[in-house]
């Protein structure tokens, strides 16, 4: 990549393969070297992320202020009062302010459209740290903890129980494009939509995809179980109703005895425990879900190294 090329980072399905396996190589690569020497090169210096931010995260706040400070550069919160996107300032005139700023943007929104407006105005990349339809960079920094478990990504199985939502729908897309296999669980109601399988499916012909509405028959050959809470930001009042539906998807004990013995567990976090996820997997032997939260860093270091400099 060259230096001046703009590489926005919206979805899975927008970015070249070549592109994908070049950005987990690039993180692979500087977390190894910070482990093993405690400093990345400063390959950020004098540059500054703006973090815009409407809904609220301890995760990726963090992991992206921290991946900015071990290249060398800085990075900014910007808070819902002080930007009120489309609201105080349109989208489209935010970008063009902040890009004059700043050189990369990242994102967490509520609409998706936010995202590709941001990435449409602004001259300096823009990255999706979270919209209602995906979250690219939480599903690359987990296809990077399954690498780095299996040492291969192609042909394994990962199975997700739970919500269909933008989680889903970005691992998806992710385990298309590197050639894994994909089950997912949910209740009835809350499938993942047709269309995002539709197009997985027809543009990945070779896609090994199945839905069932039955947990145990989702993670009978699974290498990765992967869960998500059900009740995700903005959908509080929907709590109880969830609940009711949600109880049989729960990974406990008893559903991973139905699955290979070397399976995985993963969860995005935050995890409502005792919930979606009990204990005793959360903490067992199987679970990742730390390593895994860790490496949102490393992603996203890796991520921005690329988009600032050209590596």
């Amino acid at each position: 990549m060259t230096k001046n090329a703009k590489l926005d980072f919206i979805d899975i399905s927008a970015t070249p393969r070549s592109m994908l396996d070049h950005l987990l190589d690039t993180a692979t690569s500087l977390k190894a070297k910070y482990q093993s020497t405690g400093r990345n090169d400063p390959l950020a210096t004098g540059k500054v992320l703006a973090m815009i931010f409407e809904k609220p995260s301890l995760r990726t706040r963090v992991s992206f202020d921290v991946a900015m400070q071990h290249l060398g550069g800085a990075a900014l919160y910007i808070s819902p009062a002080e930007i009120g996107l489309g609201k105080r300032e349109s989208v489209a005139d935010a970008a063009r302010v902040l890009s004059g700023f700043c050189d990369v943007l990242m994102a967490r929104t509520f609409a998706h459209q936010t995202i590709l407006d941001l990435a449409r105005f602004s001259r300096s990349p823009v990255i999706n740290g979270l919209s209602d339809h995906s979250h690219p960079c939480q599903a690359m920094a987990d296809l990077l903890t399954i690498r780095e478990r299996f040492g291969k990504l192609r042909g394994l199985t990962l199975a997700y129980i739970g919500d269909g939502n933008n989680v889903a729908r970005s691992l998806l897309e992710a385990c298309a494009r590197f050639e894994m296999k994909f089950r997912i669980a949910t209740p009835p109601q809350y499938r993942l939509d047709a269309a995002s399988i539709t197009t997985a499916c027809q543009t990945h012909p070779d896609f090994d995809f199945s839905a069932t509405h039955d947990p145990r028959a989702a993670v009978q050959a699974a290498d990765v179980i992967y869960t998500d809470t059900w009740i995700s930001m903005g959908q509080e009042d929907e709590k109880q109703q969830r609940l009711a539906v949600f109880g049989p998807y729960q990974i406990n004990s008893a559903l991973l005895s139905a699955a290979p013995a070397h399976a995985m567990v993963m969860h995005c976090l935050p995890a409502y425990r005792g919930v979606e996820i009990t204990d005793e997997v959360m903490d067992g032997p199987q679970s990742a879900v730390f390593v895994q939260a860790e490496n949102r860093l490393h992603f996203q270091k890796g991520l921005l190294a690329v988009q600032l400099a050209g590596v």
